[in-house]
């Protein structure tokens, strides 16, 4: 068994899963980073992550599908012996005007639910056994403001992450004393999944006028997520079940 704690990080070759997994292994634990499609992006991301101090695995694997979540916890497992923190970081959307009622169906939902919801709970399921042997296991969802304010690229985006919100409440309940489940919920966060999502000749503008609604007039970070994970992973014990706005205040105006 590795003297180090080990995390695992889904959705973590880019953007904010990136961000966590670096940080994650400047504070000491080994990682592994979990890629679907961004095979070269995930190996820069293992690099920096090793040049930190990590040992790392590289994993592809799709949370959506069952087998692929238990076949990541196994080969964490057998590369260190121990799993102590699962961070929930992989998501899908779609981005629809929300009275664009037609421009989603139910294919849409399902697949937007099968990575948003369902592969936090299957990731969750497989880990549960080795969090609760490491004593202090710790389960961190990268949920949305989307998910308890109803904003967001699309209404089944919101849906998925309303019920990831309920299901961390109902996961807290279910797996203490020796796991800690809670969520973060951010706005906008700086990343090319949105950029993409906008529309490059789009970004720039909705961005100002994204800043100019909350009340700190800022778009967040990848490393600004980054830190909340880490206050979960590695600050006070005794919070479970909570939801961490990090969105500049978004939700205060909604």
């Amino acid at each position: 068994m590795s003297d180090k704690k080990v995390a695992i990080v889904t959705g973590s070759a880019t953007g904010t899963g990136a961000a966590i997994a670096i940080a994650l292994a400047e504070k000491g634990y080994n990682v592994l980073i979990n890629y679907t499609k961004s095979k070269s992006e995930a190996e820069e991301t293992a690099k920096t992550a090793a040049d930190k101090g990590a040992d790392v695995v590289l994993f592809q694997g799709d949370v959506s599908k069952d087998e692929d979540c238990r076949a990541m916890v196994e080969a964490a497992v057998q590369k260190w012996g121990r799993i102590d923190a699962l961070i929930n970081n992989a998501g899908r959307t779609k981005f629809v005007p929300h009275g664009d009622l037609d421009g989603l169906d139910a294919q849409d939902f399902q697949d937007i639910y099968a990575v948003n919801t369902i592969g936090p709970f299957q990731m969750t399921r497989a880990c549960a056994p080795h969090l609760k042997a490491s004593g202090a296991g710790r389960v961190v969802m990268i949920s949305s403001v989307a998910g308890t304010h109803g904003h967001g690229s699309s209404l089944a985006y919101v849906a998925s992450k309303g019920g990831l919100n309920s299901m961390t409440k109902g996961l807290a309940r279910a797996l203490g004393p020796e796991i800690t489940v809670n969520a973060i919920c951010p706005g906008m966060i700086e990343t090319r999944w949105l950029r993409e999502g906008w529309g490059e000749e789009n970004y720039e503008q909705n961005r100002q006028a994204m800043m100019r609604k909350v009340p700190l007039a800022t778009v967040s970070q990848p490393e600004d997520i980054a830190d909340a994970v880490l206050w979960f992973v590695l600050g006070t014990a005794p919070v479970t079940g909570e939801l961490l706005m990090v969105d500049g205040g978004m939700h205060l105006v909604s």
